[in-house]
């Protein structure tokens, strides 16, 4: 095994994140399959080499939570980015990144609750629920809070769009 850089001079993975907004102003969260904590998340995952962060995104959804039926509604101004807990950092991915640095997009939901299958090809989630947007952050892992704190910001306007 090569030997690890050193934390803080490691990169930060290229990646998305999708906040999916059903037809009542609610975003898709899931509760991850490899840890027993009480933590509710947005789907995300990596864009890779040569992808743009959209087609990510829609392929990401689709990975994740088994439907591509939404669209585009929004995209977040900047990139926001997150540090793991370095004994983390260390074993995720080889220990390769310091952390994440993300492109965030709304999508509206275009399916029913039954166009949901988190029983994927390769899981990441144990259960799912609708949310209000506003709620997430008290409910994701400690490291990830200020970065959901900032996408719930952007993308407050959005949720109340559809008057719930």
């Amino acid at each position: 095994m090569s030997k690890l850089v050193p934390y803080h001079d490691r990169p930060y993975r290229p990646n998305v994140g999708l906040v999916l907004f059903n037809a009542h102003g609610l975003v898709f969260t899931a509760r991850r399959i490899d840890t027993n904590q009480d933590a509710w998340q947005f789907p995300q995952g990596g864009i890779d080499d040569g992808e743009d962060p959209t087609t990510a995104a829609l392929r990401e959804m689709e990975e994740e939570i088994g439907t591509a039926k939404a669209e585009v509604i929004g995209e977040s101004q900047s990139w926001f980015s997150y540090d793991l807990p370095p004994e983390v950092a260390d074993r995720w991915h080889q220990g390769r990144w310091r952390g994440q640095k993300q492109k965030w997009f709304a999508l509206r939901f275009l399916g029913d609750d039954s166009d949901i299958n988190i029983a994927t090809e390769h899981p990441e989630f144990a259960e799912w629920r609708w949310m209000r947007l506003e709620d997430v952050p008290a409910t994701i892992v400690p490291f990830k809070r200020a970065l959901y704190e900032q996408v719930v910001a952007e993308f407050l306007p959005i949720a109340r769009s559809f008057g719930g």
